[in-house]
């Protein structure tokens, strides 16, 4: 047998529920174990229910063609999601509040170091009284059910106060999370190194990072920047600004890479590109707060820093990728981050090279 993945769940009545979960190579085990002092139900979907008395445990075995699981009781209730074997056989799962709000939760993994979630703010205490339920906070489509809070499977649906209200009080346990981008596949970026394998047939690549992204579980989403159409995986560029690292093998010299730092499409965070192997040292940077000095006029409203093409929309900018110069905002990023390409021709000091083989190093936020 394949080795297996670990997950936990935690409910938090203020005192525990845990929930364990096992996914084996060929079935989910979920271990319910209730840690509170109170008798409580469990439901699950694919599952049903059990009652399980303090300190008892119901194990449920899910089928391995059970792809998906939540429950679906009566709203409100804080849901644990997951959908087993996905596209390149990843599990993904989430806490949702689209049904309300009941109890306080944790769900982790366990094992093969992926990063746990969580939803413990008293949302209950605080929940505004026109969504007040006599065990928890509804969602304000089960009380208002109007399309501006009941329009969930369309693209024109927009967070509301209540939303908003929801989500301030589970904020992302990291912050603005980073995902390393490389058009047709993406990685989740924590604390610490990641490792990304790519061929010499590829010809070239670009690396850039989203931030403050949040996926469904049909991972579907949206980014605040560098947002690939609301898709996880990349097929296409992310959607200015975005600060990138490039690599290119020219076909004229075989053994022979280029790579550069790219801020023609804008300044999202700081990047530093390294050369690791193969006698290859000049590393490259653009470390500069370029955001906190970024031109009123070239502002994202979340304070980025946009290229001047993208606001403007002139040749002068070089939003023909034809003929241009250096412009007087192109010289203000250069002046920041000289080793970067601050306009489409500015090759002669921002183009390096290494032979063929070399490793790299990108750091976000170095």
């Amino acid at each position: 047998m394949k080795p297996f993945k670990n997950l936990s769940i935690s409910f938090y009545c203020f005192v525990n529920t845990l929930i364990f979960i096992a996914l084996l190579a060929h079935a989910a085990r979920f271990d319910i174990k209730n840690n509170c002092n109170i008798t409580t139900w469990a439901a699950a979907m694919p599952g049903g229910g059990r009652q399980i008395n303090p300190g008892g445990t119901w194990i449920l075995e899910v089928r391995p063609n059970s792809a998906r699981g939540s429950g679906y009781g009566v709203a409100p209730h804080t849901l644990a999601e997951f959908t087993l074997g996905q596209f390149e056989n990843l599990d993904f799962y989430d806490i949702s509040l689209v049904y309300g709000f009941n109890v306080p939760m944790v769900f982790n993994p366990t094992s093969l170091k992926c990063t746990g979630i969580d939803c413990t703010g008293d949302l209950n205490g605080n929940c505004p009284t026109v969504l007040k339920a006599p065990a928890g906070c509804n969602n304000p489509c089960t009380v208002f059910k109007t399309k501006e809070y009941c329009n969930a499977g369309s693209a024109d649906c927009k967070a509301t106060n209540y939303s908003m209200f929801l989500k301030g009080g589970c904020p992302a346990q990291f912050g603005p999370e980073l995902c390393l981008v490389v058009v047709g596949r993406i990685t989740q970026v924590k604390p610490g190194p990641s490792n990304l394998g790519l061929t010499q047939q590829m010809g070239g690549c670009r690396i850039w990072a989203r931030i403050g992204c949040s996926f469904n579980v049909s991972v579907h989403g949206s980014c605040q920047t560098s947002d690939c159409g609301g898709f996880l995986q990349c097929q296409t560029y992310g959607a200015p600004p975005n600060t990138l690292a490039e690599y290119s093998l020219r076909q004229s010299h075989q053994n022979i890479y280029f790579y550069d730092i790219f801020l023609v499409d804008g300044f999202n965070v700081p990047i530093a590109f390294s050369p690791t192997s193969n006698g290859c040292t000049r590393g490259i940077r653009c470390t500069t707060d370029i955001n906190g000095q970024c031109p009123t006029k070239l502002r994202t409203p979340r304070k980025y820093y946009k290229y001047p093409c993208t606001v403007f929309k002139t040749n002068e900018y070089c939003c023909n990728r034809g003929s241009c110069g250096s412009t007087n905002f192109s010289k203000i990023f250069k002046n920041l981050c000289p080793d970067a390409y601050s306009y489409p021709m500015d090759d002669a000091t921002s183009t390096f090279m290494c032979n063929s083989g070399t490793n790299y190093e990108i750091v976000f936020c170095p």
